[in-house]
């Protein structure tokens, strides 16, 4: 899977440093359904409306658009990937420029990290592969996004990570930025119960 202008950070498990595995140490408790988490991941694949839908949050929430922050700052990547127009993140360097973080943490990569709870924002992938060839991806980086999702792989990594019990889906294919990020809501604050495992794109595959 590879970056967008919104998502221009690289997460190819090939290249990514290990950071926010269950086996860290020092990783918080989780938040229980009911309880307010004081780190919660949005991610998805590029293309699925992560920045857009958070920034309708930032009024509740302290917002950190991580891929921003790793285009901002030199020390936070490693190389530049020219072919796909990403750079590859240094994950163990960006968990230290985070520190002691608290709200939601924007990003295609946020599920990496040592968060409570991860909300992983679904789209069809032909709805995907449009939006990614409307920013001016190439057809090949498009594709290659698209199947990502159709392979649940960003969701696949959430749970190995956190847990299916603190991993909820959106499906943002039909649903207004407002309701995205009403649903959002809802899981950081408790009201619904996770839902890892109930969006399906395989059909197309």
């Amino acid at each position: 899977m590879t970056g967008t202008d919104g998502d221009a950070t690289d997460d190819r498990p090939d290249r990514v440093a290990s950071a926010g595995v269950d086996d860290r140490p020092d990783r918080p408790a989780s938040a229980g359904a009911g309880d307010r988490p004081d780190r919660v991941a949005v991610t998805g694949t590029p293309g699925t409306g992560k920045s857009t839908v958070t920034d309708l949050l930032a009024d509740e929430y302290d917002v950190i658009h991580l891929n921003d922050r790793i285009k901002g700052n030199d020390d936070l990547w490693t190389e530049r990937d020219d072919e796909r127009d990403t750079l590859v993140a240094d994950l163990d360097a960006v968990a230290d420029h985070l520190g002691d973080w608290s709200g939601v943490l924007d990003s295609h990569l946020a599920h990496h990290f040592d968060v409570d709870r991860v909300v992983v924002l679904r789209c069809h992938p032909e709805t995907v592969e449009s939006r990614l060839r409307e920013r001016g991806e190439s057809a090949a980086t498009a594709a290659e996004n698209a199947e990502s999702e159709a392979l649940d792989v960003v969701l696949s990594e959430a749970v190995a990570a956190h847990g299916v019990e603190n991993v909820y889906e959106v499906d943002t294919t039909d649903l207004e930025p407002e309701a995205v990020a009403d649903a959002i809501r809802a899981a950081i604050e408790g009201a619904v119960e996770p839902s890892a495992g109930t969006v399906d794109f395989t059909d197309y595959l």
